[in-house]
Formats: C-alpha cells, sequence, structure tokens
C-alpha cells in the first residue's frame, strides 16, 4: 500500500485543532464545576435529583459514543466521507446546535425539562467530540507532534476552564446581581456562541488523514442498509476488540484514576467552599479561577516533562500534589481555623486581596495553598491520557493492520461518560442521604454537622482512592517516546510484510505494548494471548 507524504502541522493546525477544547472542556468545566451547585442551589432540585439529571444522559451515550466512532470510521469510502470529510461532516452539523448550551441554565424550570435539555446538549457535544479527537491522530503519526497537538489541547482546555470560572466574577462586576441565576444564563449564552465559533476553527485548520493510492482506486460505496443493521453488533465488536491491547487497558486506568477524581471534586468543591469555608459564587468563581490558573502552568510544564520522559513520572508528580491538597481542605475542616471566616468577610468579595491590600496570611495559607495544589496536579492529570491517547492507535495497528482512531475516541468518550455518570450518581447520592438539603433562589442552606461531614469524607477520601488506584497501575505503563519510537517503526516492517521483529528488543517492546505475541500481529491472530510481563522488557523510561 503507496503511503502518501506526510503533511506537517505547522501551529496554526496545532492551535487551530486544540481551539476544539474550548467546547471540549469548557462545556465540561461549566457542566462539573457549576451545574450541580445551579441545580441545587438555585434550582430548588435535591442532590439525587441533581445526579439523576447529571448522571443518566452519560448512560444514554453508551450507545451514541461508540456508534459516533464507528459511524465516521465506516465512513471513509462512501460519497459524503470522500467530499465532505467523514470526521468532518459531523463537526459541520453541531455547528447551529451548539447555542443551545444556555438553554440549561433557564432557572425555574422542572426536572423534566433540565433532564430534556441537558440530554440534548450532551449529544450535541459528543457529536462533535469523538470525531476532533481523532484529528491529531490523523495529521501526524511524529511523537513529538502528537504532543504538541495535546499539549495545545490542554492550553486551550485550561484557559477555557480559567474562563468558565471566572465569568461570573465578570458577571457579576459587570451586571450586578450577587448570587443571582442569571449569571449562570449569561456565562452559558456566552459559551454557546464561543462553541460554535471554535468548530468554524477546527474545520478550517485541520485535515484528516489522506487516502493512500490504492484507497484512491476503491469507488465510493452506495448506502448498504444490511451492513446499516449490523452496525451496533459491530460497533460492539470493535468497541471490546480494543480492550485486548495491553497499553488501552493501563491507559484507561490512569485515564479514570485522573479524571473520576475531579469528578469528584468538582461536584462538591463548590458546596465545600459554600458550606464550610464560608463562601458565595463570587469566592467560588475566584478559588475556582486561582486553581485553574494552577492547571494552566502545570500543562505548560507536563508538555515538557512527557516529552523528555514519558507520562508515568508526571501522572504521580500529579497525585501528590493533588493528594496533599486534599488532606489541607481535610485539616481546615478539621482546625476549623480562627479568624478564616472574618478575613474572608474583610476582603469584600475581591479573595485576591488576601494577597494584596488586605493582607491575610490565614486567608492566604487555608484558601490559596490548597487551591493552587490541587490546580497543578489537576492540569496533568487532565494532560497525561489525552497525551498518552494519540498514540494508542499506532498499537492498535500493529495488531490490526487497520487505523481505527474513530474507535478508540468512542471507546474512550463512552468509557468517561459511564464512569462520570457514576461519579457523579455516587456523590449526589451519597450527599442526599448524609442529609444536605438543597436550597433555593441562591440561598445557602444551613447544612447539619452529619451533612458536612459526609460531604468533607466524599471530597476528600474519593478522590484519593481512585487517584491511589491509578499510581498503582502507572508503574507497568511503558508507553513513552523510545517505546514508540520502536513501535512505529515495527509498524512499518509489518507493513512491508515483516513477520519477525527487527531485534530481541524490539520484540519485547511491542509485545509488552500490545500484550500480543509478534507472529501473531498485524491481523494474523484471532484472540490475544499473554506475551511478555513488564519486567521482561529494558527498562528505558
Amino acid at each position: 500500500m503507496a503511503t502518501p507524504d506526510a503533511r506537517k502541522p505547522s501551529w496554526i493546525n496545532y492551535w487551530g485543532w486544540g481551539s476544539g477544547d474550548m467546547l471540549g472542556a469548557g462545556a465540561q468545566a461549566v457542566i462539573t464545576g457549576w451545574l450541580a451547585y445551579f441545580f441545587i442551589t438555585f434550582c430548588g432540585l435535591s442532590p439525587v435529583e441533581t445526579g439523576l439529571i447529571l448522571g443518566l444522559p452519560r448512560l444514554l451515550e453508551a450507545i451514541t459514543c461508540p456508534l459516533i466512532g464507528y459511524i465516521s470510521d465506516n465512513l471513509r469510502h462512501t460519497w459524503i466521507g470522500r467530499k465532505v470529510g467523514r470526521r468532518k461532516i459531523f463537526l459541520l452539523l453541531t455547528i447551529p446546535l451548539l447555542p443551545s448550551f444556555a438553554l440549561i441554565f433557564v432557572s425555574g424550570q422542572t426536572f423534566t425539562y433540565y433532564l430534556v435539555t441537558f440530554i440534548f446538549f450532551e449529544f450535541v457535544y459528543t457529536m462533535f467530540l469523538i470525531p476532533w479527537e481523532t484529528l491529531a491522530a490523523e495529521m501526524t503519526k511524529d511523537y513529538k507532534e502528537k504532543a504538541k497537538f495535546a499539549g495545545a489541547r490542554m492550553l486551550i482546555a485550561q484557559s477555557s476552564a480559567i474562563l468558565a470560572s471566572y465569568l461570573p466574577t465578570l458577571i457579576i462586576n459587570n451586571f450586578g446581581g450577587k448570587d443571582s441565576s442569571n449569571t449562570f444564563l449569561i456565562m452559558a449564552a456566552i459559551f454557546g456562541g464561543l462553541f460554535s465559533l471554535v468548530v468554524v476553527l477546527v474545520v478550517l485548520f485541520t485535515w484528516e488523514r489522506p487516502y493512500t493510492e490504492d484507497e484512491k482506486l476503491i469507488q465510493p460505496e452506495a448506502m448498504d442498509w444490511g451492513k446499516a443493521a449490523m452496525i451496533p453488533v459491530n460497533m460492539f465488536r470493535d468497541l471490546f476488540s480494543t480492550l485486548k491491547l495491553k497499553a488501552f487497558r493501563q491507559h484507561l486506568s490512569l485515564y479514570l484514576g485522573g479524571y473520576i477524581s475531579q469528578d469528584i471534586f468538582n461536584t462538591a468543591f463548590p458546596l465545600f467552599v459554600a458550606t464550610v469555608m464560608v463562601g458565595s459564587t463570587l469566592v467560588i468563581s475566584q478559588a475556582m479561577t486561582m486553581m485553574y490558573f494552577a492547571q494552566l502552568i502545570s500543562v505548560m510544564i507536563a508538555i515538557r516533562v512527557i516529552i523528555k520522559t514519558g507520562p508515568t513520572a508526571a501522572y504521580r508528580m500529579a497525585i501528590t500534589f493533588v493528594g496533599a491538597a486534599l488532606l489541607l481542605f481535610l485539616g481546615f475542616y478539621l482546625v476549623k481555623p480562627a479568624g478564616f471566616a472574618a478575613g474572608v468577610e474583610g476582603l469584600h468579595g475581591n479573595i485576591f486581596n488576601a494577597a494584596g491590600s488586605g493582607f491575610n496570611p490565614t486567608v492566604l495559607f487555608w484558601l490559596f495553598l490548597p487551591i493552587i495544589l490541587a490546580g497543578l496536579g489537576r492540569g496533568t492529570l487532565n494532560f497525561v491520557p489525552w497525551g498518552v491517547y494519540n498514540y494508542l492507535p499506532d498499537v492498535d495497528e500493529a495488531v490490526t493492520g487497520q487505523r481505527r482512531e474513530g474507535i478508540f475516541a468512542g471507546v474512550m468518550t463512552f468509557v468517561r461518560k459511564i464512569a462520570q455518570s457514576g461519579a457523579i450518581l455516587l456523590t449526589t447520592t451519597l450527599l442526599g442521604l448524609g442529609g444536605f438539603v438543597s436550597g433555593g433562589k441562591g440561598q445557602v442552606v444551613q447544612q447539619t454537622p452529619q451533612a458536612i461531614h459526609t460531604l468533607v469524607l466524599i471530597m476528600v477520601g474519593g478522590p484519593i482512592l481512585v487517584m491511589v488506584t491509578g499510581m498503582i497501575i502507572s508503574w507497568k505503563f511503558r508507553l513513552n517516546a523510545k517505546t514508540h519510537e520502536v513501535l512505529v517503526h515495527e509498524v512499518e516492517r509489518l507493513r512491508a510484510g515483516a513477520t519477525e521483529a527487527e531485534t530481541p528488543e524490539s520484540k519485547a517492546i511491542v509485545e509488552d505494548l500490545t500484550g500480543w505475541k509478534y507472529e501473531r500481529l498485524w491481523g494474523r491472530g484471532e484472540k490475544a494471548r499473554p506475551s511478555v510481563t513488564s519486567d521482561q522488557i529494558p527498562d528505558i523510561n
């Protein structure tokens, strides 16, 4: 199969593709950072109702996520795939629908209204996210270029999170209405417009994997309804086939360890600030802004660390930072530092004065230090899984001889949504069982000691538990710059017809990453069988 000349991405391609995470991460920053707080504080919904709204759409996406990935992969040799693009057709469809994001933040509606509007937006969001995520893996095979794509994405993601956290402060300062539901409606309307704009940028500054000379000879296919009826069967077959890859299974563990910990924290943190640290929407907004700024700095550092040493060292460092922050929050709850509430009150709605004219060491230590530590860890936890993701289709190609970026994006999003659904449902259900009650019209309700104890236990204990699990698995994860270079070289040899590895070392590396015996690679084996353990390959982390 003739391979077309590689097209080299430039800075505009890195940032054009990366701008998509203004939607990818920006929407999630608003949803995970504010939506539970909005529903409980302004809409009078109970924690359990809030959890159902945030969790049920994720369960429905057990079908839509892999389905979109599967259809996107299989549009390549159709008329629309050739003329418009198998990925870009989905992106174009979302542009006029994304402003619907604002509908979720209309206060005073029913449980059914919020559930339906959230399901609709999540479907549109997924229709963008999965095809978009595949594009970086299609635009380059180079390890460093893929790291730059992931880095641009994460920098945009953290910038959008800063915007999501600080917009309420800007809106309150310019339009008034402290602790008003209109603050969130205005914020969502601004984001809805930005979402459509960044999708246009992605369409303009990205490309899909070019056709080989052999593929150009394939005639576009007409719609085959028999094949269409088999999509669910084929989709789940391909979905489960990704789990046969050892590196992908390990990657999912790291991914979930980092992201589920943040789902739990994001749901509980605004409530923790409001009830334990004596805050308001304004204080919560500024605290989250500070955390996201720290995340932005963390991503900048993580990009260099991952290019130089690989993802696992960065991942462990990130968990250490987040764990330290959570223990400090626990210490605040146990110590109840004297003068903290009065110190925050004396800052007159601007916590940043604690480091300036209203210098207050108590507020600086107990509010700034844990939040900055959390941000430094969370930025890297966000970056590592998506920095690694771009290399996984290369591992899969060694096994199957196929490029299945869409399937992997679908599985990643599917697993993420299911895990997020479970984390949010469990968090809000435990809060409800612990006696946490909702407010209404922006009023923070005085919670019982039992409810606050439950909130603190969930916010601190939950993330630490899942992060430790991810850290344990990280010791066996061997995908980095050096092993990826060996893998890509072996894939090129397999494509040329090789049946044996170039060296015993390269054979051990490829078998460890794939979990398959070398002689069964490139579609030559039907079933995965154990190959080598991590202890049998050279340690080149």
